[in-house]
């Protein structure tokens, strides 16, 4: 397990190293490089990169790479649509970043707000247009996955779970969405489950980073209006549900026996060490490198679900 741990940190690491690397903080920088520094943070790379590969290999499980414009369509999609998504949300939560997150590229003024909201805008044509390729169904959910979670960021991810509701479920879709794209969706149900209830999780940590934030600015999230405690509860029922289900596809074979393996050692173990960690150590920068913890295990979750299918 301290192996596992350590190998999460590094790419915790690397992670961080990737963003010092465009860091809005070098000088002398010319300003047109700052401000495509600036989108290119906005749109949150690592997670652009994790809805890709999430998408790809939903279709990959599904029903294999054989209809492959329609799996890259949607790939594509899911990426823009994920920038789209990154972008707004931070527009709308700049307060909220001037005090969190001052060095993000709207309150450091790299990229202005009425930038942020035409790169929104451009984004999102970018990846509803990929998901014509595809077929109807994914147009729909295209752009209804575009539309929801911009009224996520609009409104609802400052309310009691309903926020964390929606983005988890956005997050479970990118899985449906690439079963679509390989004519099966039924057999992305599974992952699908697993990135809901990981996300559903997270987004509760983060909830709990971000409190001071989110007071000031009257955000009524969970631990803004319950508190810590009941918070950590709430998220301690969602990972041992989480926990739980993982067993389910090895024991009724769905995966094989690589998939538990990796699923047991490399994504259960960052579940219980997340939730006593949590408990443990109640501070900002713990729920920080916990967030940060769980976005290197998703990556790791895929390959359990990799595993379990080759």
């Amino acid at each position: 397990m301290k192996l596992l741990l350590h190998f999460l940190w590094l790419n915790t690491i690397l992670i961080s190293k990737l963003k010092q690397l465009f860091s809005l903080r070098r000088h002398p920088i010319p300003r047109i490089s700052k401000k495509y520094r600036g989108f290119f943070i906005l749109a949150r790379p690592v997670n652009v990169f994790i809805s890709f590969i999430s998408i790809l290999l939903a279709a990959f499980i599904s029903g294999g790479l054989s209809h492959y414009v329609a799996v890259l369509s949607a790939c594509l999609s899911g990426a823009f649509i994920t920038a789209a998504a990154n972008a707004i949300n931070d527009y709308f939560d700049i307060e909220i970043d001037k005090i969190n997150k001052p060095n993000r590229p709207l309150p450091s003024g790299a990229v202005q707000p009425k930038e942020a909201v035409y790169f929104t805008i451009i984004c999102a044509i970018i990846g509803i247009s990929f998901s014509m390729f595809i077929n109807y169904t994914a147009l729909i959910i295209a752009t209804g996955s575009a539309v929801l979670l911009y009224f996520y960021s609009y409104k609802l991810k400052r309310t009691v779970l309903w926020g964390n509701l929606t983005v988890s479920l956005a997050t479970g879709l990118a899985f449906i969405y690439g079963g679509i794209a390989s004519a099966s969706p039924k057999h992305a149900i599974i992952p699908a489950m697993f990135a809901f209830l990981m996300h559903l999780g997270r987004e509760i940590i983060k909830d709990m980073e971000d409190v001071n934030g989110d007071q000031l600015n009257k955000a009524r999230t969970m631990p803004v209006v319950f508190g810590l405690k009941k918070s950590k509860i709430t998220a301690t029922c969602v990972f041992t549900v989480l926990f739980f289900v993982t067993f389910i596809p090895y024991i009724f074979n769905i995966y094989k026996i690589w998939y538990f393996v990796v699923v047991m050692a490399g994504v259960n173990t960052v579940i219980i060490f997340t939730v006593f960690s949590m408990w443990k150590t109640s501070t900002m920068h713990n729920f920080r490198k916990l967030s940060a913890f769980l976005k290197a295990d998703m990556l790791v979750g895929l390959l359990a679900i990799y595993m379990g299918r080759i």
